[in-house]
Parts: C-alpha cells; sequence; structure tokens
C-alpha cells in the first residue's frame, strides 16, 4: 500500500514545477519590460536631439524622426502587453500555490477539497498560456520594429558610403593634380 503523505506530497509538488516555469517567466517578462521603458526613453532623448538645431542637420535626421514617431506606439503597445503577460504570470502564480496549499490542507484536515484544486490548476495553467500568448505578440512587435531600425541604419550606411565615395574621388583628383607631369624644363644655358 503506498503512503498517504507521499502522495499527497507528490501531488502538492506538481503545480511547483509550473510555479518554477512562471517565475522564470516573470523574471524574462520583467527584463523585457525594462527593456522596452528603456528603449522609449533612448527614442525620446534621440528626438529631442533631432528636433534641435544641430540634430536637423544630421544625415536623414527627417528620415530618423519619422522612424521614431513611427515606433512609439508599436513601443506602447509592446509594452502593453508585457504588462498583462506579468500580470497573467502573477495570477498563475497565486492560483498554482493556491492548488498546492488546498491540497496539503485538505490532507492535513481530512477533506478532499473536491475539484478545487485541480480547477485552480487549470486556471494556473491557462493563466500561464494566456501570458505566453501575450509574449508570442510582444515578440513580434519587438521584430517588426528591429527590421525597421535595420532599414534605416542600411540606409545610413549607403548616404555615408556614398559621402565617402565621393570624398574618395576628390582626394583622387586632388592627388592626380598634384602629380600630374610637369612640363620638362631645358637643362640650364640650353633655352
Amino acid at each position: 500500500m503506498a503512503d498517504p503523505t507521499l502522495s499527497v506530497l507528490t501531488a502538492m509538488i506538481t503545480p511547483a514545477v509550473l510555479i518554477s516555469g512562471a517565475g522564470t517567466l516573470l523574471l524574462s517578462t520583467s527584463n523585457r519590460l525594462g527593456r522596452s521603458t528603456d528603449r522609449v526613453r533612448v527614442l525620446t532623448a534621440r528626438f529631442k536631439v533631432l528636433v534641435g538645431e544641430e540634430g536637423q542637420r544630421e544625415p536623414l535626421a527627417r528620415e530618423e524622426k519619422r522612424m521614431i514617431v513611427e515606433q512609439l506606439p508599436r513601443l506602447t503597445r509592446r509594452t502593453r502587453y508585457l504588462q498583462r503577460a506579468l500580470r497573467a504570470f502573477y495570477v498563475a502564480v497565486a492560483l498554482l500555490v493556491g492548488t498546492s496549499i488546498l491540497i496539503g490542507a485538505g490532507e492535513l484536515g481530512g477533506w478532499s477539497g473536491g475539484p478545487l484544486p485541480v480547477l485552480l490548476a487549470l486556471l494556473g495553467a491557462g493563466s500561464l498560456a494566456y501570458g505566453a500568448l501575450l509574449l508570442s505578440f510582444e515578440a513580434t512587435l519587438s521584430g517588426i520594429t528591429t527590421r525597421e531600425e535595420m532599414r534605416f541604419l542600411v540606409s545610413l550606411g549607403e548616404h555615408y558610403a556614398t559621402l565617402y565615395q565621393e570624398g574618395a574621388e576628390d582626394a583622387e583628383h586632388t592627388a592626380a593634380g598634384r602629380v600630374s607631369p610637369q612640363p620638362k624644363r631645358p637643362p640650364p644655358g640650353e633655352g
């Protein structure tokens, strides 16, 4: 016959595995939310520079300002997805901890708890799934933003490459002008 204490502990540990997973997702999502918030601050500071007198003279300043203005609503949505995901993960942890408590208390109190522990566990797992779905939406928006920035950097790189090519050509012309053969002077006494 199986030890009832062991079976209760086993039942209580099962939600703990999901709690551990939820904790990892909480940490990761908190970091992503921090990075998203930092990104908004960086873009805001950059935009302030670009609208200033000196910033307006920077190459492709207008295009960069447009890119920043287009990114801000996307960053707002990303932040909302991350906040909702965090909330879902916290709810999942609470439900899964509640499941473990009900299982343990039910055994100590001599009552089974009925379907309540199972219901809490299902709700906790569902909350984890919802949070993961929100993270997938946020990751999609993050990818779109990254690709947009990469396109801008490519155009900025092409702009500077053109400037360097023009500068190199100018340098070649200048160097060619200095190195051009000088008319020969007749040797002294022959002229």
